[in-house]
């Protein structure tokens, strides 16, 4: 038999007295609480870290989905560039790449990124290709430099 977790919190609500009553019928009603509160919850959502929850049918579903797209294609050469599953454990040399992707921008590779152009206005690192759309729509006064 699987060993118990210890419950250190008590939570307490009202209910009507029927429901009260069914529940002084059940053979342990503190357990089917919490898997009734558990069951309506959901599990956590794999999209956003836990911050929400989903039912646990779509859970099961995107869940392979998410793991395969943990990586996207860099902007400039193309490779494989991988995603943290949750930003808050990006390695800090890895956060201001990263950032600048989760805040729109183009998503570069470790190597890519140290080799673009830098905006002088915000400082997101840019191909060639990237800097008139970028002044363009960021900063219609700003350069590239």
């Amino acid at each position: 038999m699987a060993a118990r977790s210890p419950k250190t919190v008590i939570v307490a609500f009202k209910v009507e007295k029927e429901l009260a009553d069914l529940l002084d019928k059940l053979p342990n009603k503190s357990d089917f609480i919490r898997k009734s509160i558990a069951a309506q919850l959901g599990v956590s959502c794999p999209l956003c870290l836990g911050k929400g929850v989903i039912p646990r049918g779509l859970n099961d579903h995107y869940s392979p989905v998410l793991a395969s797209a943990r990586s996207a294609n860099c902007s400039a050469c193309k490779h494989a560039t991988p995603l943290p599953s949750d930003p808050a454990t990006m390695a800090s040399d890895d956060q201001e790449r990263l950032e600048q992707f989760f805040l729109g921008g183009p998503l570069l590779c470790p190597a890519c990124y140290e080799t673009t152009l830098t905006c002088d206005d915000c400082g997101w690192h840019l191909t060639p290709e990237q800097v008139a759309d970028h002044n363009m729509h960021a900063h219609p006064a700003g350069r590239i430099g």
